[in-house]
């Protein structure tokens, strides 16, 4: 089914907003969640590393895919410990496991990024 013009505009700015959306999500995400600043740092820091190595395309693969794991993993966390608060500020001890389960899953996640890391910037960090 072929749009008009003005539908085309119309699809065309809520992608738009979408995606603005979206980066508005990430400011909050770096702004107000203190781990998100340890992984910019991280994030830095193992790209820096990478330029500096002359990783291989391969290696880049990992690291981008071990990078953007942490970050999703990271939003999703900030995302249910957020929900989880709007639904109730007093203990809730079911409340209190999802969270520990999605924080888990961000610890999870960081030990596997850093053997991706260590496998890749070991060898050539201890030669």
């Amino acid at each position: 089914m072929k749009r008009t013009t003005n539908e085309s505009a119309s699809y065309l700015s809520k992608r738009i907003r979408a995606f603005g959306c979206a980066f508005v999500g990430l400011y909050v995400l770096l702004r107000d969640e203190p781990h998100a600043k340890i992984h910019l740092l991280a994030t830095v820091i193992v790209i820096a590393l990478g330029i500096v190595l002359q990783v291989s395309k391969t290696d880049w693969l990992w690291l981008t895919m071990a990078i953007s794991s942490v970050w999703t993993a990271e939003a999703f966390n900030a995302a249910i410990e957020r929900l989880a608060d709007r639904i109730t500020k007093e203990h809730d001890p079911q409340i209190g496991t999802v969270k520990d389960i999605a924080a888990g899953a961000v610890l999870v996640t960081c030990l596997g990024a850093a053997g991706i890391g260590a496998m890749i910037f070991l060898p050539s960090l201890v030669s």
